[in-house]
């Protein structure tokens, strides 16, 4: 079971937090309020997942637990500003083509 969703939670992190949620108390027991697993969710999914277990698994976040979260920000970053790049390229191709 912690396979799936681990698996789960690399394509679509969103919903790993949602079934983590409903189905445990995975999330609630690395957070103290309900504030930041929220903020996560919209915000930065991999990161909230990556620190939950770093959470859970260790007690803290030190260590190989603290890198695991700062691959999460990356991840987060990359994923939030990809779109964005993809965008650009597309419309500088439109330029192009119309000339």
């Amino acid at each position: 079971m912690p396979c799936l969703v681990a698996f789960v939670a690399f394509f679509s992190p969103r919903l790993a937090i949602v079934l983590l949620v409903i189905f445990g108390g995975y999330i609630g027991r690395a957070y103290d309020t309900t504030l930041w697993p929220l903020l996560g969710f919209f915000i930065m999914p991999y990161t909230t997942l990556a620190y939950a277990f770093g959470k859970n698994t260790n007690g803290s976040i030190e260590g190989l637990y603290l890198v695991l979260v700062i691959v999460a920000v990356l991840f987060d970053f990359g994923s939030t500003g990809g779109g964005g790049r993809q965008s650009a390229v597309v419309v500088t191709r439109r330029r192009r083509t119309r000339r």
